[in-house]
């Protein structure tokens, strides 16, 4: 099945903004696991072998994970008050606020900073109510998707050019659990390519559009059969919004 891990980009947790104190952001350098309640790595929802019939088991993004009695009030969570630093007075996130955001918790580290488009679609991608901004627990959720697809992106930028090439970036798609035919591949690789090579903006863009579009797709396929029948309207709102 062509379906990876719902909600695909952990590898392990979020990433850690730089600039944040030690104390707000358990866990270290930026990149470095997340601690969990115990002490252990929080690990993020690529974890576990692919259930039966293509679809993964579903596990809850870190920060997500079901407690026994009241959740945490957010105050007591260490990403609060960053958020709240950068978040509107209506309490969220605009495109404008979240590309400040990233560049200046650096991080995109050394390659080029994410572009006002890449930005939108990131926002897109988590915004399940429709406000086109973002709120604290998808905000969370972005920093842990982030933190996985720049660890896979630094796995094929062995020369830390701040590029990939095409067939790097067919192997990375690969490595996240998308099984997607020649011809489709190449037209990805056409679309975010630049003089022959894959730039980690155009590189995120590509994987915030290819999880948004398969989440869409994966909600639809009832049957988990990689087949869907879609109304003209549901299509576009799907691809578009994206």
């Amino acid at each position: 099945m062509a379906y990876p891990n719902p909600g695909y980009g952990g590898y392990g947790g979020p990433m850690m903004p730089q600039g944040v104190p030690p104390q707000g952001m358990p866990g270290g350098q930026m990149g470095g696991p997340m601690r969990g309640p115990m002490g252990g790595p929080m690990m993020g929802p690529m974890g576990g072998a692919p259930a039966q019939g293509g679809y993964p088991q579903y596990q809850p993004a870190a920060g997500y994970q079901a407690t026994y009695g009241a959740a945490p009030l957010p105050a007591n969570d260490p990403m609060w008050g960053y958020f709240t630093a950068i978040a509107g007075q209506d309490g969220e996130i605009d495109a404008e606020e979240l590309q400040r955001c990233l560049t200046q918790a650096g991080v995109s580290g050394s390659y080029t900073p994410f572009s006002m488009d890449t930005c939108r679609i990131m926002i897109a991608m988590l915004d399940r109510d429709m406000t086109g901004k973002m709120g604290f627990n998808e905000f969370k959720e972005l920093f842990s998707a982030l933190n996985g697809w720049k660890q896979n992106f630094m796995m094929f930028d062995q020369d830390r050019s701040g590029t990939v090439e095409p067939h790097e970036m067919s192997q990375a798609i690969n490595s996240m659990g998308y099984r997607v035919g020649p011809q489709a591949l190449n037209g990805i690789i056409k679309r975010y390519s630049k003089n022959g090579r894959i730039y980690f903006d155009d590189y995120v863009a590509c994987c915030v559009k290819l999880r948004a579009l398969t989440d869409n797709f994966r909600r639809r396929d009832a049957m988990q059969q990689g087949s869907v029948n879609f109304q003209y309207d549901d299509f576009i709102l799907c691809t578009m919004a994206i």
